[in-house]
Order: structure tokens, then C-alpha cells, then sequence
């Protein structure tokens, strides 16, 4: 059995991929590397094939129609033989310092007499232009350096969340979760950062700047009028966000810290979906906008009273075009000031 499974999903990525095998190969045998080519029409299934038959003990392909980043997903944590597993986009990459750090950690840990759930390290916005790349760490909320529950959990800035590229999960605790991420939908990394947290118990950060996540490629889908022209896909996965939080309210409840994170977390998804709708200047999305509070409000009245007249959500609702350019601008305003992800 491996140490740690890496999924790769990858759809028509050939002109990027190979920089993120190429980093991945250097955790060597402890390491099991999953490329989903997710029905590519170029050269990525091939280039794919290739680092199988060099690396046939590390490397893994699997070949499917296309069902989008959350089939890929699926698809990864469905063959993963690893006792851990990480998600890695096929346009993002690792550093090799941090990445050992990471497997030694996790090696440390195996041998001892509490299971880890979770692993969290740090991330870096490699975006194109910067003269300085932002990094996300976490010291200031959690614990390093050793295990801990969410009990030790501190406070996290308004809009700073443990993202897709912060987490290693325990591969079996993925199972039994149930995860299951919708296909042919975008922002599903939501989904996989926030379902499986009522299952976890014990957690580690470590703080190094592994996971190198790049922005500006042309087309991504985290450029704002790409957004915009997917908001249906943000509010379906915002929607299925709140049915999660409400079903399982009274596991998350049991966990005072989890149940404040969580929530805060579905805040900001809201303020996105929010601000994106007002941004795209269309009546039709104004109602859109409208349907989506009352569809929390209907869910659960104290979490939509919560969420709704909080800071964010209040300068979300403001009425009338000016109030909307009001809403905007403070959208603006809290996303540099509490430095939004």
C-alpha cells in the first residue's frame, strides 16, 4: 500500500501537465500518482500513457468521458490505494522541499497511536505578473505541529478557509463519508473541502509552503466574467453547501468551533454568489440573487437570520442600483481588507 494518493484530474492540459508530474514524481515510491484524463481531445491521455510506462510503479492512468473536475475527483478517490490522499491540479504544482517535509510527516505519524484525519500545509498564489506571490498559511487558527482537535481550532480571518489545496485527507475517511461530487459542474472544490469536515477528528498543520497554485491562465475558472458566465454552477454548488450543512446539523452542532467554520465558510460562498449575480447587471440574475436568500430562508430560518443580516450579507441586499454599486464596492473593500482567498 502506498503512503499518499495524488489525483491529477486533467482535461486538455498538454501544454502544462508535465511541470506538475515532473514535481510530483520526486515523493518516488512512497507515492501513487493518479492522472484522470477527463475525455481530453488533445495530447494529454498520451503524454499521460507515457509517464505510466516509465513510472509503471508510480504512475496511473485513467482514461473516461468527460464528467468535469468532480467526476475526476470521484474517479481518483474510487482507485486510490494510498493511505492519504491529495488532489492536485494538472496546471498547479508542488515544491520539493515541502513535499518531503509532507511524506515524512505523514510516515512519523502512521507509527503512532492516534489516526490522522487530515493534514493541512500552506498554499502560494503563483499568479502571472506578480512581482510577489501571496501565500495563505495558517499559524494564526491552528495548532502546529502536532496533532489536534477542533476543540484547540482558533479564530480564522473573515473570508480565509482551508482550501483544496491546503488538505491531505485519510483515504478511507473519504469513503466513508460518502463524497460524491456532481459532475459537469465547476467549483466542486468547495464541496470537497466542506462535506467531509463533521467526519473529521484529528488534524495536523504543517507549516511549509507546498502547493504552488498558479492564476492567469486565459479561460480559468476563477477569472471573475468566466464566473460570472457559470454563476448557475457556483449556486448549485452554494445550494447544495447549506442543504449539507442544515442535514447534518445536529452532528456539526456537537462541534461548537466546526459548526462556527462551517457556517462562516457557506457565508462567504453566499457573498460570492451574491456579488457575482449583482456584477453580471441582468434582471433575470437580480431574481436569481433573490431566490437563492429565500431558498436559505426557507432551509433554516436562524442560519438565514445569521447569514443575512451579518456585515457581509447586509451589503449584500442593499436595495436599488445604487445600493448595488454599494454592495460591490464593499464586496471590495472586505476582500482586501480581510484578504479573501
Amino acid at each position: 500500500m502506498k503512503l499518499l494518493s495524488i489525483a491529477i484530474p486533467s482535461y486538455n492540459s498538454e501544454a502544462y501537465i508535465n511541470k506538475c508530474v515532473d514535481s510530483l514524481l520526486a515523493g518516488g515510491d512512497d507515492v501513487e500518482i493518479l492522472i484522470i484524463d477527463d475525455g481530453s481531445t488533445d495530447k494529454t491521455g498520451e503524454i499521460a500513457d507515457k509517464y505510466a510506462i516509465m513510472y509503471p510503479d508510480i504512475v496511473k492512468v485513467i482514461h473516461q468521458e468527460n464528467g468535469g473536475h468532480g467526476a475526476a475527483v470521484n474517479a481518483g478517490i474510487e482507485q486510490a490505494t494510498g493511505l492519504y490522499f491529495k488532489v492536485v491540479d494538472s496546471d498547479d504544482w508542488v515544491k520539493e522541499s515541502a513535499y518531503k517535509k509532507i511524506l515524512e510527516t505523514l510516515k512519523d505519524l502512521i507509527g503512532g497511536n492516534t489516526v490522522l484525519d487530515m493534514l493541512i500545509s500552506n498554499f502560494v498564489y503563483e499568479k502571472e505578473g506578480a512581482r510577489k506571490n501571496k501565500v495563505m498559511k495558517y499559524h494564526h487558527a491552528l495548532p502546529k505541529d502536532k496533532i489536534f482537535t477542533w476543540d484547540e481550532v482558533k479564530h480564522f480571518h473573515k473570508g480565509q478557509y482551508i482550501l483544496m489545496h491546503s488538505v491531505i485527507y485519510r483515504t478511507k475517511l473519504l469513503r466513508e463519508c460518502g463524497l460524491k461530487l456532481p459532475e459537469h459542474t465547476f467549483y466542486v472544490d468547495n464541496l470537497f473541502v466542506f462535506e467531509p469536515l463533521p467526519y473529521v477528528r484529528t488534524m495536523y498543520y504543517l507549516d511549509v509552503n507546498f502547493y504552488r497554485y498558479y492564476i492567469g491562465r486565459e479561460g480559468q475558472s476563477v477569472n471573475e466574467q468566466v464566473m460570472i458566465s457559470r454563476v448557475d454552477q457556483q449556486i448549485l454548488v452554494n445550494k447544495l453547501m447549506l442543504d449539507y450543512l442544515v442535514e447534518k446539523k445536529p452532528e456539526i452542532c456537537r462541534y461548537r468551533k466546526m459548526r462556527n467554520y462551517m457556517t462562516n465558510y457557506l457565508e462567504i460562498i453566499t457573498v460570492i454568489s451574491s456579488v457575482l449575480l449583482i456584477r453580471s447587471g441582468n434582471d433575470e440574475n437580480l431574481e436569481k440573487k433573490r431566490e437563492l436568500w429565500d431558498y436559505i430562508k426557507q432551509k433554516d430560518i436562524l442560519l438565514f437570520m445569521r447569514l443575512r443580516y451579518g456585515i457581509m450579507g447586509n451589503s449584500m441586499n442593499l436595495p436599488g442600483k445604487g445600493g448595488r454599486k454599494i454592495s460591490v464596492e464593499s464586496y471590495k473593500i472586505c476582500r482586501r481588507f480581510f484578504k479573501f482567498n
